[in-house]
């Protein structure tokens, strides 16, 4: 009886948040399936520590938690291809276009992922500079500096392809 209601819980929670766990997988990995399997595994594994959440009036955190700390599993057991290619092989635009939706993914994707991850779970997750320093197991200084470090970046990278300078916020 109270497994079945564990689990019904456990199914709602999945349901509330499942978009907003895709969407930041997503963000970290840039690949559709990399960021449905992710999402799976994160699930799995919330799954079986269910019983240990602290917080059950607020699992989105945990969840993302869990979910950042499957992606960086992929990286331990990775093994990197590379194409031993010399430079003047390489197709290399002569132009770049106005930014488009895309070019923004790809600038945000560009960024380490030590500013990537807080940059996108304030955009995109909504959590507080407090909230993202639990998660990260971090301080909250060092929060606020990477994400001023990322809007940096962004402005940066964004004011040289276009050839413009970005305003600041």
């Amino acid at each position: 009886m109270i497994l079945a209601f564990q689990q019904r819980h456990f199914e709602r929670v999945v349901r509330a948040y499942s978009a907003d766990m895709y969407r930041f997988a997503y963000w970290l990995c840039r690949d559709r399936f990399v960021a449905e399997d992710l999402v799976q595994e994160a699930c799995v594994r919330a799954w079986s520590a269910w019983d240990k959440l602290r917080d059950k009036d607020n699992p989105k955190p945990w969840l993302l938690t869990i979910l950042r700390n499957e992606h960086a599993r992929i990286y331990e057991r990775k093994q990197l291809d590379y194409a031993d290619e010399a430079p003047e092989e390489l197709e290399i635009a002569a132009e770049h276009s106005p930014i488009e939706l895309h070019e923004l993914e790809d600038t945000i994707g560009r960024l380490p992922l030590s500013l990537r991850e807080p940059f996108l779970l304030q955009v995109l997750g909504g959590f507080a500079c407090n909230e993202i320093a639990q998660m990260l197991d971090t301080t909250e200084g060092a929060v606020m500096v990477r994400l001023t470090r990322a809007r940096q970046a962004l402005r940066a990278e964004l004011g040289a392809t276009t050839g413009r300078k970005v305003k600041s916020s």
